[in-house]
């Protein structure tokens, strides 16, 4: 495996990317809406920031917002087999949040592991 992105939650990702374009020379690479979120991925080179602006108060990150304010949500690590690095992370005792992949931003498969189970951190797999 190897670092991904990390997932930053905001209420307003157009101007996060802007500040982040400008200090980080950051680029954005992709932009969508999935899952009630408008997704904003910025290119770091050797990988990215996601950008999560909730677009209505449903789901985690208007709650992780609500609860927390913004800030970094998670942490994801590439892996070229979601469904088996589920089936590690089971195996060493780690509680799941997706028991099996599903889809995710750039239409890549992805699964969440319990931030009880991994030190206080929301893991995030995705198959690239």
């Amino acid at each position: 495996m190897r670092f991904d992105h990390i997932g930053v939650a905001t209420r307003d990702a157009a101007a996060l990317a802007d500040l982040f374009g400008a200090l980080l020379d950051a680029p954005v690479a992709h932009r969508e809406t999935v899952d009630g979120l408008d997704v904003t991925f910025l290119d770091l080179g050797n990988g990215y920031v996601e950008l999560l602006e909730p677009l209505d108060d449903e789901g985690p990150i208007p709650s992780y917002l609500d609860r927390e304010g913004p800030g970094i949500h998670h942490v994801a690590l590439a892996t070229p087999d979601v469904a088996a690095a589920l089936e590690m992370a089971r195996d060493h005792g780690v509680e799941l949040v997706d028991e099996t992949p599903r889809p995710g931003a750039w239409g890549h498969d992805v699964a969440f592991l319990h931030p009880g189970s991994t030190g206080g951190v929301l893991v995030e797999f995705v198959e690239r």
